[in-house]
C-alpha cells in the first residue's frame, strides 16, 4: 500500500477550510471554556451516541450535577433517566458513578492531568483520556476514536486493524501542528462524508488525495 503522508498538509489545510468552528462538535466546542470535569463526563456519555444527544444530554445533567460529588449523590435510576437517550445508559450510569467516586477517593475531586492516572480509572479508555488531556489540559496528543482510525487508514496515511494502534502510528507521521484538530476535523467528515459503509466520495473535498482503502461502494 502506497503511504499518503506526502500530501498530509494538503489534506489537513482542506478539511480545516471546509469544516469551520462553528461546526464542531460538542466536546470540541466545550474547549473553549474548559472544565475538565465537563469535558471527562461529556465523552463518556458520547460513547455511540449522536452529538446533538451527547450536547442535549450533557446540559441537562450539568445543570442538575456538574461535580463528581453531586453525580455520586444522583439516585442511579434517576440518573439513568437523564441519560436514557444516549444508549446503554445503564452501563453509562454506572461508569459515571463510578469515575466520579474514584475521582474524589484517589485524586482529591481532580480530573488527572496524567494519561496513565486516568487509564488507571476503569472505564476511562485511551479515546476517553487523549480527550481529555487535549481538550481540557491543551496537551499535545491525538485522541483516536473510530472515524480518525477509519479516515486514517482511507486516506493511506497509516496501515493499522485498530484505533489503539493508530495512535502511535499516526504520532509517527502526523506533524504536531494538527494533533489539537485532527480529531474534530476527522470525525466531522467521518460523520458526514467520508461514513462508515458507502462513503459520499463524490462531495469529499480531498478526494483527489484519498487512496480510499478497504471502499468497496460509495456515492
Amino acid at each position: 500500500m502506497d503511504s499518503n503522508t506526502k500530501n498530509i498538509n494538503k489534506i489537513m489545510n482542506i478539511l480545516k477550510k471546509h469544516f469551520n468552528h462553528t461546526k464542531r462538535t460538542t466536546l470540541n466546542k466545550m474547549r473553549e471554556k474548559p472544565c475538565p470535569f465537563k469535558i471527562l463526563i461529556a465523552c463518556l456519555i458520547s460513547l455511540r451516541t449522536k452529538d446533538e444527544i451527547t450536547k442535549k444530554i450533557s446540559k441537562n445533567l450539568f445543570q442538575i450535577a456538574d461535580t463528581p460529588q453531586k453525580i455520586v449523590k444522583i439516585p442511579t435510576k434517576r440518573l439513568e433517566k437523564i441519560i436514557f437517550s444516549s444508549g446503554h445508559y445503564k452501563k453509562k450510569a454506572r461508569t459515571l458513578k463510578y469515575v466520579s467516586s474514584e475521582l474524589i477517593k484517589r485524586f482529591n475531586s481532580n480530573v488527572p492531568s496524567k494519561k496513565e492516572q486516568l487509564l488507571s480509572i476503569k472505564g476511562i479508555g485511551p479515546k476517553t483520556a487523549n480527550i481529555v488531556l487535549n481538550f481540557a489540559y491543551n496537551q499535545l496528543v491525538i485522541p483516536v476514536d473510530v472515524n480518525v482510525h477509519r479516515i486514517a487508514n482511507r486516506l493511506s496515511i497509516v496501515k493499522t486493524k485498530t484505533a489503539e494502534k493508530t495512535e502511535p502510528e499516526l504520532e509517527k507521521v502526523l506533524p504536531k501542528k494538527y494533533w489539537k484538530n485532527v480529531n474534530s476535523l476527522f470525525v466531522l467528515h467521518g460523520k458526514n462524508i467520508c461514513v462508515p459503509i458507502s462513503p459520499k466520495c463524490s462531495i469529499c473535498p480531498v478526494y483527489k488525495y484519498c487512496k480510499r482503502i478497504n471502499v468497496i461502494k460509495s456515492r
